[in-house]
């Protein structure tokens, strides 16, 4: 059978999220028009990488005929995301039918990233029911999957937490927490009568309404016991639970014993397999495919082997392991699992170290133990990136899942799990996969460190870059699908790479060392060897290369920073431990914990040794390289110790983003930080300035910056240049 293949454009995108009912059938014409019309390369600029059409959430239909999905889009004009639900065909000879708005993505207080947002089919196959930021509110809506038309479930005071449909699709039952009055009268309470410091309190961000939640000024507090659990003001209200006729669309309080029963959890299996941590239950017959983590742990934050097996009821004792080859493999490391409906195979996903955290799905047959390779890729297979973790929707017949690599952004793919046959059911980023195709692609590279630890990365090498090898950029943390911007997506690699400066995403080895100067000093070898590895070649210029990082990569670049001497230049989006971050979060025993066993560290006077070795603080004459600090307003206070010396010494340039979560989100504030970065290491690597008269008071700072560091340089050596 031949399948049909559709492709849209982002602008695209953005027109047919916003006609209606018919809008696909005129737009296949535009469609094929503009990809004849955009054959030659474009420039790869920041916006276009912004712009990226990001997919998830692909539920497939009861009878397996339909999935549907969820596409989101910036706009940087309204300073928000497009949402839209769509509905398709798995055998791809229909177009893709806009059957509802998504609303608002919702978003996890703590890191800021896109929360899933799975829908539920009705048992018919008439209705998909999702929750959506709609009018101000959290509710649960549901779209006749005909695309005619949806409908606001749950209107309640309160926002919508989390809802389930009754099996036979005819009540939905949903929770909510505190109403959205008396959160707005509990914030100016603390407003009016002052707000009391304690555990709760995130003491390095404003008291009240000091981020956006949900799409207005909210106030933000410490609602748990872990490292960083951050909910909003009264989220600590437990759930109460009501009920949607959903013929008559009557609503009544849910009783105690009619509240649905959390879902089966490890902590639900017998004690012997306490040590699990993900597992997938048959509901048709109450099997249970869990996955353990075995092997070598020592000095590791968690063993380095994941084993696949099976117990034939969740109170059996008896497992059942896959012990084929493909379940073992030591080059990578099962990261998913499913049932395929209906069967005796459990689908299981995993993740090659050897290309690059490539993704595979293989399919388990439990009764005859054979084990066969159902989708193989060179990036992700359950996301684009922000949805890195959202497994393939699966029906007996077929997978659907959004796959996407390192230069090639995200699409809708189906899976005949009979034959393996894969077929594009959509794909809105043609047009950008094209350019990059044309302009910059990526290379996965291989090397090894001194120790022989072998480490892999995705490298865009620079264009014309005139006479002699380009500079380098380097970002180091974890290289999943399609690469915007490394992880926290702040260095955008492939316009990077257009404009004369080779981009390379370093993976970390999946070691984690528990010890955090192992850690960091273990990425510091990968970035030096890599440098020797490129520049061996001619393919670098090593007295070039600046690095960046967010999280776990800012950490990293800091470290490179005061260890090496490999950098010329950085750029980070986040703070690292240091005393004053340690006063910050001492209040909370969950901080004073989490940073004992990820740093080992403790109160200065009590830990002395050990803060200096791991603080940039006491690192700051080590630090020879001008820094870039862009950061969000709630965690840039905790840098203040070491920032500000580097500033006062002409070595570092801060900004700071209003309402903004660990990982940045606000659309404009991506495309400025995006922007910065690129003419911060142009300035810095290239000796370029863009000749935007609304960036002359930057490029003055920076070559003021410039003058001190060389004057300071001058001083040392015992040279008087002034």
């Amino acid at each position: 059978m031949h399948f049909a293949r559709w492709t849209a454009t982002s602008t695209e995108f953005k027109s047919f999220a916003a006609i209606g009912k018919g809008f696909l059938w005129t737009l296949v014409a535009v469609a094929s028009m503009g990809l004849a019309s955009e054959a030659h390369a474009q420039t790869i600029s920041p916006r276009r990488l912004l712009e990226v059409v990001d997919l998830g959430n692909p539920a497939i239909s009861p009878d397996g005929r339909m999935v549907a999905f969820r596409a989101e889009q910036p706009s940087i004009e309204r300073n928000t995301y497009d949402t839209v639900w769509y509905v398709q065909g798995i055998d791809g000879a229909s177009l893709p039918l806009r059957v509802a708005e998504g609303g608002a993505p919702l978003r996890g207080y703590e890191s800021g990233s896109v929360l899933p947002a799975p829908a539920i089919w009705s048992p018919d196959g008439r209705w998909i029911y999702y929750r959506a930021h709609l009018h101000g509110r959290i509710s649960v809506w549901r779209a006749n999957a005909d695309g005619s038309g949806a409908m606001e479930v749950t209107v309640d005071p309160a926002d919508v937490r989390d809802f389930a449909l009754s099996g036979e699709g005819r009540t939905l039952k949903y929770s909510v927490g505190a109403t959205r009055e008396e959160i707005l009268a509990a914030e100016k309470a603390e407003y009016d009568q002052g707000v009391r410091i304690d555990e709760q309190v995130i003491t390095s961000a404003g008291l009240v309404r000091s981020s956006l939640v949900e799409g207005r000024p909210s106030t933000q507090r410490f609602v748990g016991s872990g490292w960083y659990p951050i909910g909003p003001l009264l989220g600590g209200v437990p759930d109460r639970w009501k009920a949607v006729d959903l013929e008559h669309m009557t609503i009544r309080e849910l009783p105690l014993q009619e509240v649905p029963s959390d879902p089966f959890r490890v902590s639900d299996l017998p004690q012997a397999f306490s040590e699990s941590w993900k597992l997938a239950l048959n509901r048709d017959d109450g099997r249970v495919a869990i996955l353990t983590r075995v092997g070598e742990g020592e000095g590791l934050a968690q063993p380095t082997g994941v084993e696949l097996a099976v117990l034939p009821s969740a109170r059996s004792n008896h497992l059942v392991r896959c012990v084929s080859a493909l379940c073992t493999k030591s080059n990578s490391r099962i990261t998913d699992v499913q049932w395929r409906p209906g069967t005796d195979d459990v689908l299981f996903t995993a993740v090659d170290y050897n290309k690059g955290r490539a993704q595979s799905i293989f399919g388990w047959n439990v009764s005859t133990g054979d084990v066969r390779l159902v989708i193989e890729s060179d990036g992700l297979v359950s996301g684009s990136r922000r949805y890195w973790d959202i497994p393939c929707g699966a029906s007996q017949s077929a997978l659907v899942c959004i796959v996407a690599e390192a230069d090639r952004p995200p699409r809708v793919e189906a899976v005949d799990l009979s034959t393996g046959e894969r077929r594009i059911l959509f794909d809105p980023n043609k047009r950008l996969e094209v350019d990059i195709a044309a302009t910059v692609p990526s290379e996965l590279i291989r090397w090894t460190d001194e120790r022989g630890r072998e480490f892999t990365g995705h490298l865009f090498e620079a264009g014309a870059a005139g006479e002699g090898p380009p500079p380098l950029f380097v970002h180091f943390y974890s290289c999943y699908g399609f690469l915007r911007g490394g992880l926290g997506d702040e260095w955008p690699l492939a316009s990077l790479a257009e404009l004369g400066i080779s981009a390379l995403c370093i993976n970390a080895i999946p070691e984690y060392r528990l010890d955090s100067a192992e850690r960091y000093d273990q990425a510091r070898t990968a970035v030096e060897s890599v440098v020797a590895y490129l520049s061996a070649g001619g393919r670098i210029d090593p007295t070039r290369v600046g690095m960046g990082g967010l999280s776990y990569g800012n950490e990293v670049t800091m470290w490179t920073a005061a260890h090496s001497d490999v950098l010329a230049t950085a750029s980070v989006g986040s703070p690292t431990v240091t005393p004053l971050s340690y006063v910050f979060g001492s209040l909370r025993e969950g901080f004073r914990a989490g940073l004992e066993s990820m740093w080992g560290l403790g109160p200065l006077e009590e830990t002395p040794n050990r803060w200096k070795e791991m603080s940039p603080v006491f690192h700051l004459d080590a630090i020879q390289i001008p820094i870039l600090f862009q950061m969000v307003e709630q965690e840039y206070q905790l840098s203040f110790d070491y920032a500000f010396p580097l500033f006062r010494r002409h070595q570092a340039d801060i900004y700071a983003f209003p309402d903004e979560a660990h990982i940045k989100f606000q659309p404009r504030h991506k495309l400025a930080v995006y922007e910065r970065n690129i003419d911060w290491f142009r300035f810095w690597l290239q000796g370029y300035e863009d000749s935007d008269p609304l960036k002359i008071g930057q490029y003055r700072v920076w070559r003021q910056m410039q003058v001190e560091m060389e004057r300071r340089r001058s001083k040392v050596a015992g040279r008087d240049d002034t």
